[in-house]
């Protein structure tokens, strides 16, 4: 039997970074009520210390010799009378020169040349002016998306990660941008590699890496894994120090993903009667004795076992994670630090405790207090719908490792926090179905639908019924 016909559609930017703002649609609702009642062990006694707000990187206030300040003075690069505009306009220009000069080197590197368009937008987005660095990048986007170009598909990663810095500096206050990208910085390790999913969590704390005179981590999105384009720009920066994938890696990953995809299949086709191991969203089917896939369900499949693989090729080096699609199979060996999480911890079945979990919900009660509170932060701006996501990141992560009270109440304060969430929404509704509450999460479901009608369909991308590769 055959395999092949991949069909990966992606979203606008790096293929899915986008994808995690998508909606379950009203038929996941059953897979929530009947796919997962099936109970979890406790996990881990010994003590470690939790979490902290102090420890967290993510600032509890202003107040003067504060931590808060000084990783705000230590990643900004300016003295105290610089205002966070002008801080945030000064590394622009600072990161897109350097952005700049990597597609230079790339294009000597590769044998392509730097077209005047490129120049263009590059010289856009250090004057800083959003609608001229927009308007440059959209026909690149364009050309890209169509083929027409090959020195786009080379230096795209670049290019990228100018766009992606330059709309976050337009979406986001600017000290909210500040805080945000050094809550994550600070919560790393010396020689820790970030590891970031969805926009802001990827493209700000790059922007604030490249542009301090502190440690520079590596920094990677396991969101563009299956490109391989993305892989030789990973691999031009980071390729000297570390294991980097290629070609062939992909390749590997697309094959162990579409033959467990093809066992799933079967499995549902043979038991309907039994739990669905196919993941709601995962289109995919047999067409004349060949099996196909298709969306980001897939796609992300896919950069879990690349991610997977790149962490084999590192194994002294120690990983953080921020997601935009769950990544269950990392769960087991990970714990809080800070807004995120560190993969491959030591120990992480022992030190994730019963406290250190109630600390991660003080912790982000506190936090999403202080956000409702104040006025550049309303409901639907993109900070809040950042911090909505990430807190039901860690809701997984503790509903996963059994601190189910914990994670319930994670869930219900990123819907507080954004009630536009579907992440928040859906992943409280499938917990309290799981604790047998199936009314409760069906009205839950009903009701965010109600207030938020114009959210389209798409596939579910936190339900807990299985993943590639379990």
């Amino acid at each position: 039997m055959k395999i092949e016909n991949c069909k990966l559609q992606g979203g606008d930017k790096d293929g899915i970074s986008r994808g995690w703002w998508a909606v379950v649609g009203a038929g996941c609702l059953l897979v929530i009520l009947l796919g997962i009642l099936i109970p979890k062990g406790d996990h881990g006694s010994a003590t470690q210390p939790g979490l902290t707000n102090e420890a967290s990187g993510i600032p509890s206030g202003n107040s003067t010799g504060s931590k808060a300040e000084r990783n705000h003075l230590r990643h900004t690069q300016a003295g105290p009378s610089a205002s966070a505009e002008e801080i945030v306009a000064s590394k622009l220009k600072q990161f897109g020169r350097n952005r700049h000069e990597v597609v230079r080197g790339m294009a000597k590197r590769f044998n392509v040349e730097v077209r005047p368009d490129v120049e263009r937008f590059f010289q856009a987005v250090e004057g800083g002016k959003w609608e001229e660095i927009k308007a440059a990048f959209e026909p690149l986007s364009e050309q890209r998306k169509a083929g027409t170009r090959d020195d786009l598909n080379v230096l795209w990663g670049p290019i990228l990660e100018a766009q992606g810095v330059a709309e976050s500096t337009h979406d986001w206050p600017a000290q909210k941008l500040l805080d945000y990208g050094n809550a994550i910085l600070d919560s790393l390790r010396p020689g820790m590699v970030y590891v970031g999913g969805t926009d802001p969590g990827r493209f700000i704390p790059t922007f604030l890496n490249e542009t301090t005179d502190d440690e520079h981590h590596v920094i990677l999105t396991q969101n563009a894994m299956t490109d391989n384009t993305y892989l030789k720009y990973v691999d031009y920066l980071y390729g000297e120090n570390f294991g980097t994938l290629k070609e062939g890696d992909s390749t590997g990953a697309f094959q162990q993903y579409m033959a467990d995809a093809q066992k799933r299949l079967k499995h549902d086709q043979d038991f309907p009667d039994e739990p669905k191991q196919m993941l709601p969203g995962e289109d995919v089917r047999m067409i004349e004795n060949r099996i196909q896939v298709s969306g980001q369900v897939a796609v992300m499949g896919i950069n879990e076992l690349l991610l997977h693989d790149f962490m084999d090729k590192n194994p002294d080096a120690t990983f953080a994670l921020e997601e935009s699609f769950p990544l269950r199979s990392f769960y087991s060996n990970s714990v809080p630090l800070g807004p995120i999480m560190e993969l491959r911890a030591q120990d992480a079945q022992s030190s994730f405790t019963a406290e250190r979990a109630a600390q991660v919900v003080d912790y982000w009660r506190d936090f999403a207090q202080q956000l409702v509170s104040e006025s550049d932060s309303p409901e639907g701006s993109a900070p809040r719908k950042t911090y909505s996501k990430m807190i039901s990141s860690q809701a997984h992560l503790l509903e996963d490792r059994n601190f189910l009270a914990d994670a319930e109440q994670a869930y219900r304060l990123a819907a507080q926090l954004e009630p536009s969430s579907p992440e928040a929404a859906y992943g409280l509704a499938n917990l309290v179905a799981q604790g047998g509450r199936s009314q409760e999460a069906q009205q839950i479901v009903s009701d965010f639908q109600r207030r938020n009608p114009n959210q389209s369909a798409g596939p579910s991308i936190f339900l807990w019924s299985g993943r590639p590769g379990q």
